[in-house]
This record gives structure tokens, sequence and C-alpha cells, in this order.
């Protein structure tokens, strides 16, 4: 482990209460002046440390994401998770490391995306210090069908881990996006790799893109009517660890029941659109409207279009009309 991560852990398992150069260097068998590079470092990364002559050293804030800070509240212990600074996306940085072999649960979580991807080859405004990138590794043994049921376990996760922390109710618009007031904040990408042979799927991954807080400037004008954060300032400590955490465990434990009629309703209870009328969109372009009338069992929208038919909708998307 290096010095920086070290560091980091004593800090994080004893917040609020002081430690010493000394005490530090020892427990770490480091050198003083290895912990004293450490603790710059970490003031650099955004993390708030005191330092009072003959007390030592202290965290006292700082919503700064990190693989010790996550790991402080996760539960589920097959996530092997890897935190960066900066990275283009998440998404293709797994495509790397799920082609080089790395083992399901592996995930990558950045404070700031360059080139991130949402549906369709659109943009995902992801800044730093403000919001949750994270991608997800999966090796399911199952066809290309289970992709659809994975998104989905994703959207109900990402739901219920807002709603453990926001302490409000989060809804889902068909497929995968999640609104909180009336705004989103959440999107989520699942790309997957198929053997043509068999018809299973290699591997899939699952991207998450979270708007935690509000950008400082608020967000770009194309996104103003559009994009919303769930929570206006930071606060709780380590805000985005625990969002972080408990995304993860809920996704793991709907992923170990896919497909279950508990997570299915879970999904439909919370699905904005249905009893609405919609507007259907094929790549973006509207090719009709109509009214949500259920969501079949394989997630799949029933619409009852203005000129009397019925369509269901297995693909494509759905905007909602005021």
């Amino acid at each position: 482990m290096r010095v920086r991560d070290a560091v980091l852990a004593e800090l994080l398992q004893k917040r609020g209460q002081y430690l010493s150069g000394e005490e530090l260097a020892a427990s770490l068998s480091v050198s003083r002046n290895a912990v004293w590079k450490a603790i710059g470092q970490l003031r650099s990364e955004g993390y708030s440390i005191e330092a009072v002559t003959n007390r030592g050293y202290r965290l006292t804030g700082g919503d700064v994401l990190s693989r010790e800070g996550i790991r402080r509240y996760l539960q589920t212990p097959e996530v092997d998770v890897h935190v960066y600074s900066s990275t283009g996306s998440t998404n293709t940085l797994l495509k790397v490391w799920a082609e080089d072999g790395c083992s399901e649960g592996t995930t990558a979580v950045a404070e700031e995306q360059t080139a991130g991807r949402g549906r369709r080859g659109r943009n995902f405004y992801s800044p730093r210090g403000t919001g949750l990138y994270l991608s997800i590794l999966l090796r399911p043994q199952s066809s290309a069908e289970a992709a659809l049921a994975i998104t989905t376990a994703a959207a109900v996760a990402a739901a219920e881990a807002i709603e453990s922390l926001s302490g409000e109710e989060a809804q889902i618009k068909w497929v995968n996006d999640i609104y909180l007031r009336g705004k989103k904040v959440c999107g989520i990408l699942t790309e997957a790799s198929l053997d043509v042979e068999s018809g299973s799927l290699r591997y899939a991954i699952v991207g998450i893109g979270i708007n935690v807080l509000r950008p400082a400037g608020g967000f770009p004008d194309e996104l103003q009517d559009i994009a919303g954060a769930i929570f206006d300032d930071c606060s709780l400590p380590d805000l985005r660890c625990r969002l972080t955490a408990a995304l993860l465990d809920r996704f793991f434990a709907r992923y170990r029941d896919l497909g279950s009629d508990e997570c299915f309703e879970a999904y439909r209870r919370r699905c904005l659109v249905l009893g609405r009328r919609v507007t259907i969109l094929s790549d973006g372009i509207a090719i009709g409207e109509g009214t949500a009338l259920e969501l079949e069992r394989d997630y799949s929208l029933r619409i009852r279009c203005d000129d009397g038919t019925e369509q269901l909708l297995n693909s494509g998307e759905v905007s909602v009309l005021p």
C-alpha cells in the first residue's frame, strides 16, 4: 500500500482525532518526512486535514472519493474498487481491463470524466468534485438478453441508494434514467461483448453517472431544464463514498437475484411514465405519441398510440409530455 493510501486509511479510521506524525510514521513503518509528504498530497487532492503543533493531524472534512473511503462503508467483499482523479470514460477503461481478463466485480470510479458517454453516443456531463461516475465489470453466465435485466437492476439499485441518503423518492424513466424532484440525476449505460458462436455474454459493463451535488455555476445551458442534483450542498461526511458503497451493495444484491419478481415490482412502482402521455423516439427522432399503459414482465413498455393501436417497445426511448 502506498504511504498516501495508508495515511488516509489511518485518518479515516480515526476521523476527528489527532494523530501525530510520529504515531503515523511508527504505525506505518515509514519516515515522518514520508508522512508529511502524504499529508501534502492528500490536501492537494481536496482533503481537509488540520495540523496542530504537539497534537498532530486530523481529518476534518472533504468530500473526496477514495478507495479507502468507499471500502469503509462497503459490505460487498467481491467488489474490487479502483479510484481515479480523472479519466476519459470509466466504461472505456473497463473495456480494456475486461479484455485483459479482469474479474467480475472490478469497479472503476472517477472524480471526473473528460469523455463521459451516455446512450446513443451522447456526451455525459461529468464535472470534477460534484458527481459520481463509475463502471462495474460483470461476467454473467447468460445470454445477451440478460443485458436489459442488468440495466434495470442497476436502475433499481441506483434509485434505492439515492433514496437511502436523500430520504426522497426517486423515479425511473424507462429504461434507465433516474429522476428526483422532476429532474434527471442519474444515467446508466450498459455495454456488452457477445460471443457470436454461443450467443452468450463474454462480459457486460454497467456505467452509472450520478449528479450528487450541483456544480459550481450550475449546469450548462443545454442541461438547465433537464438535469438536477441530489443535494444542494455536502451535508454528510464522505457523502460520495457513502453513496458509492450504497449503490454497489444494492446492485450486487440485485445482480445475485437477476430477473426476480421483487426487482421487477421495485422498478415498476418507480416507473414515472406509466399512465402518462409520451413521445416515442427512435435515434432521437420523434416517431409518434401515445399513453404509456403498462410495463411488461420483460420490461417492454406497452403504449396506446394516438391512432388507437397499441405498440410494445423493447428498445428506443420515450420522453414525457407536459
